[in-house]
């Protein structure tokens, strides 16, 4: 075909969407985040092949599409798109229809709304809430992610808070900034999952209740420090254990394919500052999380935990550390605090690319099994069967790098 006429046809073919186009923003950002790391089981008890391995590990890389549509006004429509891939493995999920491939999932914040200058922002769709509200920077450029204070923080011996991921299901509102103060308004519809208020009465005519979540988190940021505050209540959709007759899981699915047991009502929160004096910042921070079960409203897990992070920075160096402690439950009268250390060291190689090295352990009490976060036992950025028994004491090295674009 004629070159000239070839250039048409495409003119043509574009032309419509490049008009949408020329009225939206579109931003492409992410971080591609991979470390070489050596996770080792101190004081193990179980009956492990190897007590340590080394592996390569993804943390949480991801690829970012960010739209803004100026509406006029101060008012402004805008989306961002968080595509969450595995750059070592290629991971799956089970989403209850089948396996899907993590690098096919919008699974990060992804969301769509409206902003104005003078009322705030007003977003629905999947975001990050609660957890990681502590002041703690070891994983923010090329620090291990596994050596975040969400570790111990923000997990209880009954499971994770506010699910140490995005929850679903949420419409948030985000105040303007007035003069350093801002906060964050959240509720979900349902935290665990798929909808499932209108479904069939299991069997024996229990109703199945309506799931939801809050969270309010307040912040005053001034020029070398903060304070904030965030609390958390969450009680899942109601739905029965798999297989029992007439079970109707959190996908709505019934019979055999039901889903599993209704997750425990969570209650959270935290209390958080930090200073900082030219390149040095410390924070501190307290948490208080408890959890009961669904069906009896008995308590399951009550604790408390706090965390001392510390940062310095100088030129392309950057140092990161963090002391961090979770007392004992009180609904247990077992000995299950632990305690964690981490320090990581971060050369910047430019403003977007960055090298470290981190060093972390968490030391359980006989009744405690803490583990780095996201380290999970289903191989989601760690490794199969990696998660610790009961007293068992995880050590993590790696060399890590990050490039943001």
């Amino acid at each position: 075909m004629n070159k000239k006429l070839m250039a048409a046809a495409v003119a043509g073919a574009l032309a419509l969407p490049g008009v949408a186009l020329a009225q939206s923003s579109v931003t492409i950002s992410g971080i591609i985040k991979v470390g070489l790391d050596n996770l080792k089981m101190g004081n193990s008890a179980a009956a492990r092949s190897h007590s340590s391995e080394t592996r390569v590990t993804d943390n949480s890389s991801r690829i970012l599409f960010n739209v803004t549509e100026d509406l006029g006004g101060g008012l402004a429509a805008i989306a961002q798109m968080d595509l969450r891939f595995s750059a070592d493995v290629d991971q799956t999920v089970a989403n209850g229809y089948g396996a899907v491939s993590s690098t096919t999932r919008m699974s990060g914040n992804t969301w769509v709304g409206l902003r104005s200058k003078t009322l705030g922002t007003l977003t629905l769709g999947r975001h990050d809430l609660h957890y990681g509200s502590q002041p703690d920077d070891i994983a923010s450029k090329a620090g291990a992610l596994m050596a975040s204070s969400v570790s111990l923080m923000d997990s209880t011996i009954a499971g994770a808070i506010a699910g140490n991921t995005r929850t679903p299901n949420v419409v948030r509102y985000d105040t303007p900034n007035w003069n350093g103060f801002t906060a964050t308004v959240a509720y979900s519809t349902n935290p665990g999952g798929v909808e499932a208020d209108i479904a069939n009465t299991p069997a024996g005519g229990t109703s199945l209740r309506k799931g939801r979540a809050w969270n309010f988190a307040p912040k005053y940021t001034a020029k070398n420090w903060g304070v904030g505050y965030s609390y958390w209540s969450a009680k899942a959709d109601n739905f029965t254990t798999p297989g029992a007759a007439g079970a109707v899981s959190n996908l709505g699915v019934t019979g055999a394919a039901a889903g599993a047991a209704t997750a425990a009502n969570q209650r959270g929160d935290v209390l958080s500052g930090y200073y900082q004096w030219g390149g040095f910042k410390a924070g501190l921070a307290w948490n208080s999380s408890k959890t009961e079960a669904a069906a009896t409203g008995v308590k399951t897990s009550d604790r408390r935990a706090w965390t001392i992070p510390v940062s310095y920075t100088t030129g392309n160096h950057n140092i990161y550390a963090h002391y961090t402690k979770a007392g004992n439950d009180k609904t247990t009268a077992a000995n299950d605090s632990a305690k964690m250390f981490a320090v990581a060291y971060v050369y910047d190689l430019s403003k977007r690319t960055s090298v470290g090295l981190t060093y972390a352990k968490i030391t359980n009490q006989a009744g405690a099994a803490y583990n780095f976060f996201t380290n999970g036992a289903n191989g989601a950025f760690g490794s199969q069967g990696s998660a610790p028994g009961a007293g068992e004491d995880p050590r993590l090295i790696a060399a890590t790098v990050r490039h943001a674009f």
